[in-house]
């Protein structure tokens, strides 16, 4: 049985993360302005515009679509806090592009980001605390942290969170590769590729390996 401790320790923060996320709706939202400028930037490649036109118009379309994003949360009164961080990003990826006026620097921010995220899954292993546990507790669970208290379920998000890790080591590296040889295109959409249909996957495993253990828990409870 969970103390009061552990039922209280957790949830306050995770909810208030909930919130400040959206779910599935923060997730995507954060994704759009940087598909707007991938495919901007390639479609304008091909009319061919003088100059670095195609590359600063993109840039402007996708941080005016992120300041959309982040006034219509505004307006719908709900947390712009997770909207205003993508769109630090942008604004930091686009500053760079802009300056240098070359598309692919548009995307190192991003690169870091990832290795930033593959550092902290790491370390949550290492302090005994897996960070995909706590993902699962935002987006999925309610903000409730009662995993905690299931020896099966902390393993398991051991593994997930390793995995996790991984992935996201492997995107860090094939995305500095194509950095490093100027390939901003296929940067551009090795960013999207890499994206949605990532997450997805690693979602949906985590999803299959937590219903896994949870329905061989019950039914060897029953």
């Amino acid at each position: 049985m969970k103390s009061s401790t552990e039922v209280e320790e957790l949830p306050p923060f995770a909810e208030q993360m909930a919130q400040q996320l959206g779910g599935w709706k923060g997730l995507v939202e954060s994704g759009i302005p940087v598909i707007v400028f991938v495919v901007s930037n390639i479609v304008l490649g091909w009319a061919d515009l003088p100059g670095k036109l195609g590359l600063q118009i993109s840039i402007i379309a996708a941080v005016v679509v992120a300041l959309a994003i982040a006034g219509l949360r505004f307006a719908r009164k709900e947390s712009v806090r997770f909207a205003i961080n993508g769109l630090f990003g942008i604004a930091l990826g686009a500053y760079l592009a802009w300056n240098s006026g070359e598309e692919r620097q548009f995307y190192l921010p991003g690169i870091w980001i990832t290795l930033g995220y593959t550092a902290l899954l790491i370390g949550s292993i290492v302090i005994g605390h897996p960070l995909v546990g706590w993902i699962w507790t935002v987006i999925s669970n309610g903000g409730k942290g009662d995993w905690r208290a299931d020896e099966q379920l902390k393993r398991a998000f051991g593994w997930l969170t390793a995995l996790w890790a991984a992935t996201f080591a492997v995107k860090a590296a094939v995305q500095y590769f194509l950095y490093a040889q100027d390939m901003a295109s296929a940067l551009g959409v090795s960013r999207i590729v890499l994206g949605y249909p990532l997450f997805a996957l690693l979602f949906a495993i985590t999803i299959w390996a937590v219903r896994r253990v949870t329905r061989r828990r019950e039914l060897l409870a029953a």
